[in-house]
């Protein structure tokens, strides 16, 4: 029985000693694990792919999320200058502009005051509007006001006003930057359709204005794609007879032309000649509302015509009812856009 114990612990050493001698051989030599690193490398690969995967559709939804206003980020801004004065109607008339100034993307309101200071009323109504605003001031000079007995023709209104917003446009904008600018009054009832057609102007861009100048309508008269003339009554020679709701501005024309500017002096109905003929030529303008026309022709028991408007009052329908011609206001005595 000892002489088997003895045994058996000597097999053991001698197993013990070969297994060593074994692993000591086997230091240093290269192991053959291409396999399980292979293994291991396709499954960081696989989890690389899948983060990228989810980035990308969180990505893809984040965008698709503010689709609207990355878009709308991307448009030229449109300027629009509104001169005012104070009034009892003049709160209400800006608050109905800002409502629709509202819808517009992309919309700088540049309202200046015809006072020696901001009036609380404007500041409250700006701040409280919604809309990215720049609000000046900028008083009339006496011997250029109208007095209470004055007809308001007699002396062109609200000139001051709109050249501080020109030299502020000057002063803060860069030749670079794409934009439109339009002459708001605050008397005058806009479209939504209005701001889509001006946007792409490229110098001076115009359209037909209703209710103006003694006619139903005035408007540009368009051959072939260029304005050629104008409907007009009054003073049709004049250089531009068209109204100041009639036509919008590239923002680049305009910082280009540094010293263009409306004329304080002009003669009644030249205010807007003054600044468009130092800026452009008839047959550089650009007509908008289908060539002015914007015409459609409506149904019904009566022969009726609807008059698609681009600016201003709802609608204006021409009725036929027998012998009978009338027109048809949508809200007031406002100048429109056909």
């Amino acid at each position: 029985m000892k002489v088997k114990l003895k045994n058996v612990f000597v097999v053991y050493f001698l197993v013990s000693v070969i297994g060593l001698m074994y692993a000591l051989l086997q230091l240093g030599q290269p192991c053959d694990c291409s396999q399980h690193l292979r293994s291991a490398s396709d499954l960081m690969h696989g989890k690389d792919k899948k983060i990228s995967q989810l980035l990308s559709e969180v990505k893809r939804l984040q965008v698709r999320g503010k689709g609207p206003e990355l878009e709308g980020q991307a448009l030229p801004i449109i300027y629009a200058i509104t001169p005012t004065y104070a009034r009892l109607v003049q709160k209400a008339e800006l608050v109905r502009m800002s409502q629709t100034f509202l819808h517009v993307k992309n919309f700088h309101w540049i309202v200046v005051e015809d006072s020696p200071v901001k009036t609380q009323l404007v500041s409250e109504l700006l701040a409280q509007s919604g809309l990215r605003f720049t609000h000046l001031h900028t008083e009339t000079p006496k011997e250029q006001k109208l007095k209470e007995s004055d007809p308001n023709w007699l002396k062109p209104r609200g000139v001051e006003q709109r050249n501080l917003a020109l030299q502020w446009l000057r002063e803060n904008r860069e030749l670079s930057e794409e934009g439109v600018v339009y002459f708001a009054d605050d008397d005058n009832t806009y479209s939504l359709r209005l701001f889509d057609e001006i946007r792409s102007t490229k110098r001076v861009s115009v359209w037909p204005v209703g209710l103006v100048g003694g006619l139903r309508f005035e408007r540009p008269l368009v051959e072939k794609g260029r304005v050629v003339g104008f409907y007009t009554a009054w003073k049709p020679n004049r250089p531009f007879p068209m109204d100041m709701a009639g036509f919008a501005i590239a923002l680049q024309l305009l910082l280009a032309n540094r010293e263009a500017r409306f004329d304080m002096l002009a003669e009644r109905g030249y205010l807007e000649s003054s600044l468009l003929q130092s800026l452009v030529s008839i047959e550089e303008l650009e007509p908008r509302a289908d060539n002015c026309t914007k015409v459609r022709r409506g149904t019904g028991s009566q022969d009726s015509w609807v008059l698609s408007m681009v600016l201003g009052v709802q609608w204006i329908k021409w009725v036929r009812a027998g012998d009978q011609d009338s027109w048809v206001l949508g809200v007031g005595n406002m100048k429109f856009c056909l």
